[in-house]
C-alpha cells in the first residue's frame, strides 16, 4: 500500500525518514519522523526497500554522457543505483554507440535490490564502488559492515578494484576526523579496499585538501600492517587448480618476487589485464605496468592504444602505470623490450621505488610464451 512507502530526503550528510500519508495526482503527503535541517541546492530522494521500475541512465544522464563525456573521453563511468547486471549490459551498449568502447564501468551499489544481485553484476561491471551513505538507509547500520566485508572480498578475488565511499563525513565541518572514522579508513584498507571516494568533504566541506591529505596518511599507515603473504596464499587458494595460463603466469611471478625479496615487478602489458592480475595477488612490492602501446592507422592517420589502459591502471592497488613510447612495437624483441625496461627502470629510481644493487621480478611476453625473470641491478 501506498501509505506503507518510506522515503528518505537527503543531501550529503542530513536526512531524515518519511512516510508517504496521502498522494493526490502528482502531490505526495509524507509524515516527517524525525527533524532535520537540509541546507543545499541538491536533494536525493530515496525510496526504501522498494523496487522502482525506472530506467538506471536518465535521459538527462544520456546527455551529459553523450556530449561531455564524449568531448572528454571518459575513463570510468559510475552507474550509480545499479541494481542487475542487466543494467551493466544497457550502459556498455550506449557506450559502443557513442565510441566509448574503452570507458570501464564502476557499479554502484546502493540498495538491497544491488546486494541481492552483487555476484551477477561483479561478473559484468568492470569494478564496484560500496556506496555506504544510501546503503545505511536501506539495510540496518548493524548489517552494513557485513556487507562491505563481504564485497571487498569477492571483488578482491575476482581481481576488480573495490571503491568504499562516505569515510570522514565530519571533515566537512572540522579540520580532523573522529576516531571511529580514523578506525573506519584504516579497516577498509585492511579489509581490501583500492580506492576511497570522497563526497561532502571534497565538493562543498571547509577542508578538502587536508581530507585528503589524511585519508591519505591513514591509508599508507594501514598498508604497512596489512598481511601481504596472508593474503597471498589466501588468494591462491581460493582461486585453486588448473588456474588459468594468465593466472598462473601472475601467481608465480609474485611468488618469485616474494622469495627474492624483490623490490619492485614490472609487467610488460598492451591491455593492462596482466599487470591488474598480479596486483590482485597483492604482492609487498609496487607493481609498474608498462603498457606498450598498439599503433594503428585508417590510412588516413596513425593512432596508438595504451593511454586508457595506462589512466585507468591508476584506480588498481598497488599499480604504477606508466605509457611506454608509442614507437616501440607491442610485439616483444629483444632490443625493444632492453629499451623499454631501461625507461621502466629509470622511472622506477626517479620515483623511489629501485635503487642499486637491487632485484627486480620482470613480467613479460616473448613471442607466444609468458617469461618471468629475476634480475639484478648494478651500480
Amino acid at each position: 500500500m501506498m501509505d506503507m512507502i518510506k522515503i528518505w530526503i537527503s543531501y550529503e550528510l542530513t536526512s531524515f525518514p518519511s512516510q508517504v500519508t496521502q498522494v493526490d495526482g502528482e502531490d505526495v503527503v509524507c509524515l516527517v519522523k524525525t527533524s532535520a535541517t537540509l541546507a543545499a541546492s541538491l536533494y536525493v530522494i530515496h525510496v526504501s526497500q522498494i523496487r522502482i521500475d525506472v530506467p538506471t541512465l536518465t535521459d538527462k544522464d544520456k546527455e551529459v554522457i553523450s556530449t561531455w563525456g564524449v568531448r572528454n573521453n571518459i575513463d570510468f563511468l559510475s552507474l550509480s543505483y545499479t541494481r542487475h547486471a542487466e543494467d551493466i549490459r544497457q550502459t556498455r551498449e550506449f557506450l559502443k554507440k557513442l565510441g566509448l568502447d574503452q570507458t570501464q564501468i564502476l557499479a554502484k551499489i546502493e540498495n538491497v535490490e544491488g546486494i541481492n544481485h552483487f555476484d551477477e553484476i561483479l561478473g559484468e561491471a568492470d569494478g564496484i564502488i560500496v556506496s555506504r551513505g544510501n546503503l545505511g538507509i536501506d539495510l540496518p547500520p548493524e548489517k552494513v559492515f557485513l556487507f562491505q566485508k563481504a564485497a571487498l572480498f569477492k571483488c578482491n578475488m575476482a581481481g576488480k578494484p573495490a571503491i568504499v565511499t562516505r569515510v570522514v563525513d565530519s571533515m566537512t565541518d572540522n579540520l580532523r576526523p573522529t576516531r571511529a572514522e580514523a578506525t573506519d579508513v584504516a579497516n577498509a584498507v585492511l579489509d581490501g579496499s583500492d580506492a576511497i571516494l570522497l563526497g561532502a568533504e571534497t565538493l562543498r566541506g571547509l577542508y578538502p585538501v587536508e581530507s585528503i591529505s589524511i585519508v591519505g596518511k591513514i591509508c599508507f599507515e594501514a598498508e604497512k600492517v596489512f598481511n601481504h603473504d596472508l593474503y597471498y596464499k589466501k588468494t591462491v587458494k581460493y582461486v585453486g587448480e588448473p588456474m588459468s595460463h594468465l593466472e598462473s603466469i601472475a601467481s608465480s611471478a609474485v611468488r618469485a618476487a616474494i622469495k627474492v625479496k624483490a623490490s619492485v615487478i614490472i609487467c610488460f602489458t598492451s591491455s593492462g589485464r596482466a599487470a591488474r592480475l598480479i596486483a590482485k595477488y597483492r604482492p609487498t612490492m609496487p607493481v609498474i605496468s608498462v603498457v606498450i602501446p598498439r599503433l594503428k592507422t585508417n590510412q588516413l592517420r596513425w593512432t596508438f592504444s595504451g593511454a586508457f589502459e595506462a589512466r585507468q591502471s591508476l584506480i588498481v592497488r598497488g599499480l604504477f602505470p606508466m605509457l611506454a613510447d608509442p614507437r616501440h612495437p607491442a610485439e616483444s624483441t629483444s632490443a625493444t623490450n632492453e629499451s623499454i625496461l631501461k625507461v621502466a627502470l629509470d622511472y622506477g629510481k626517479a620515483s623511489g621505488l629501485v635503487k642499486a644493487h637491487d632485484r627486480v621480478v620482470i613480467c613479460q611476453k616473448v613471442g607466444d610464451a609468458s617469461v618471468v625473470k629475476i634480475i639484478e641491478l648494478e651500480d
